[in-house]
């Protein structure tokens, strides 16, 4: 169900109409899950929003549903460098970054418009689609009168490591020209490598970019060593990253921060037996134990099931003193929740009030959660008005908890209207679970609005876009367009989910006899064909 078809001679016109694009996406957030500290030295940046205000009840045609929907665009105050930024946009979709002529005659237009923002801006709402957006980096980088700033070199290179291209990122870092270093390396860029490197299993490489920094005048600071200890850890190299912070202990101390940074290591990796070793270890240095370090070690009890445990340290910590924060409480409430303790969890969250701790979003997103699980919508309702009453306004995972209870589109609807008078914005998980909702209502309409407005918003769609289109349309019995799906998908450098690999091999031997999924004809180049108009591939017959 690819978009509407225009003629060429239109989308030429589309493109290069000045048209008012969306707000443009949050920088990128390197560092996930890490203690308030660390994560403060890494200048950590909020991560994207994403919906456009395009369900507004006011764009609708009368009588018409979401699948109707006329979206609209932003406002005329839009700056130029988002509105060239988009104009870019429009012609990237119907360009082959692999045909290096094609490409720079169609953004020649834009040459003496482009500066870092506009990069920016563009690579930003590339972050999926590697191939075009490294393509479209290298353009700009041969303008006359332009050069590469430090934010866009950061998001190129977040972008290559996104993907698992770490040999093309470090290629391109290593060609910053020397002239250019002091003013395009920063810390965050070391933070990106390092954070990259580690989700690439790279232990070796991230602990050699750590060093790396000296080379380029950055001191191998104590704040440095903890975002690497982080990275490994995020990525489940707890054990490497424990060895490395004990023989590292005559350069870099054993404060709070580093002990927590292992101990939360362990626990997400979730072994309770060496979390509570360093639980135990903490406690023999005599180095004083924080907020993260309780709330760490209580996360790591309730996770093993031991929730008895974990309520008595809870409530010892009342007793010393130590007066347990929102996120100590959001783990017990969640815990009580999890073990279908819900009394149990709504006395504490009654509680929390008294003792002065205010719930936050994740506190009303918990219950929220687990009582949509058991239907009472009753008082999720009333949880949701009780959250705007006090300044407490949901967020998209607020939504997505009562949008999975929803049974048809006027439901969807419904609960959009309410997101739009709260300001909450889509993101990329919103635009699949809705995506999703719709291809297993087969509400064609929805589906190809909700497609075509992540492709407007810079929000997708991504991978698990094309896999929700590949099992919704195989579902449906629809093989050649989930086959479609499945070689764009592909195409822009994505890697199927085995499951999808195997759903995709029984279409084939389905349509084509005993032929896989490489032998096949309809996957042969010479036998594909891009359709500029729809983004998709179809065979030549």
């Amino acid at each position: 169900m690819p978009p509407p078809r225009l003629g060429s001679a239109a989308i030429l016109a589309a493109a290069c109409r000045t048209s008012k694009p969306v707000s443009l996406l949050g920088s990128l957030g390197v560092l996930g899950s890490c203690p308030p500290d660390v994560r403060h030295n890494a200048s950590e940046v909020p991560a994207p929003a994403g919906l456009p205000q395009c369900f507004r009840k006011g764009v609708l045609p009368r009588g018409n549903v979401l699948g109707s929907l006329r979206f609209c665009h932003a406002s005329a105050s839009e700056s130029s460098s988002e509105v060239h930024a988009d104009q870019i946009l429009r012609i990237l979709k119907f360009t082959s970054g692999s045909d290096k002529a094609d490409f720079g005659n169609a953004l020649r237009q834009f040459a003496a418009k482009t500066d870092e923002d506009v990069v920016l801006k563009v690579l930003q709402k590339q972050r999926s689609n590697w191939q075009v957006a490294l393509a479209f980096f290298k353009w700009a980088a041969g303008l006359p009168g332009y050069v590469h700033g430090s934010r866009a070199y950061t998001e190129m290179l977040d972008i290559l490591g996104r993907m698992k291209k770490v040999r093309l990122m470090r290629q391109l870092f290593d060609e910053i020209p020397e002239e250019r270093q002091g003013a395009v390396v920063t810390n965050r860029m070391f933070a990106v490598l390092l954070n990259r490197y580690a989700g690439a299993h790279k232990v070796q490489e991230a602990i050699d970019v750590f060093y790396l920094r000296k080379d380029y005048g950055f001191e191998l600071d104590l704040v440095g060593f903890q975002i690497l200890l982080m990275s490994l850890c995020r990525y489940k190299h707890v054990e490497e990253a424990e060895a490395l912070f004990r023989e590292k202990k005559g350069e870099f101390p054993h404060v709070t921060k580093s002990w927590n940074i292992i101990l939360n290591g362990w626990c997400v990796k979730g072994s309770f037996r060496d979390a509570h070793r360093i639980w135990n270890d903490i406690i023999a240095s005599k180095v004083e134990r924080d907020l993260f370090t309780y709330g760490t070690f209580i996360n790591s009890l309730t996770k093993d099931g031991r929730i008895s445990a974990a309520v008595k340290l809870f409530n010892s910590m009342w007793e010393k003193g130590i007066n347990p924060d929102v996120a100590i409480c959001n783990c017990i409430i969640d815990q009580l929740c999890f073990k279908k303790r819900i009394p149990e969890a709504l006395e504490i969250f009654g509680e929390m009030n008294d003792r002065r701790c205010q719930a936050d979003v994740a506190t009303y997103n918990t219950l929220i959660k687990y009582l949509c699980k058991i239907k009472r919508m009753e008082k999720v309702y009333e949880l949701l008005d009780e959250m705007e009453a006090k300044g407490c306004p949901p967020n998209t995972r607020t939504y997505s908890y009562i949008l999975k209870t929803t049974e048809k589109p006027k439901d969807v609807i419904a609960l959009t209207h309410r997101m739009e008078q709260s300001g909450c914005k889509w993101d990329s998980d919103t635009y699949n679970l809705v995506l999703n909702l719709y291809i297993s209502w087969k509400y064609e309409k929805g589906v190809q609005q909700v497609w075509d407005e992540m492709e407007r918003s810079g929000s997708g769609p991504d991978q698990r876009s094309f896999t929700i289109m590949v099992h919704g349309l195989h579902s449906q019995g629809k093989l050649d367009e989930a086959l479609q799906y499945y070689t764009t998908m592909k195409s822009r450098g994505m890697i199927p989910e085995p499951r999808t690999k195997i759903l995709v091999k029984a279409m084939y031997m389905k349509k084509d006899g005993a032929a896989t999924e490489d032998e096949s004809p309809s996957m042969t180049g010479k036998n594909l064909k891009l359709d500029p108009r729809s983004r998709l591939f179809h065979d030549r017959k």
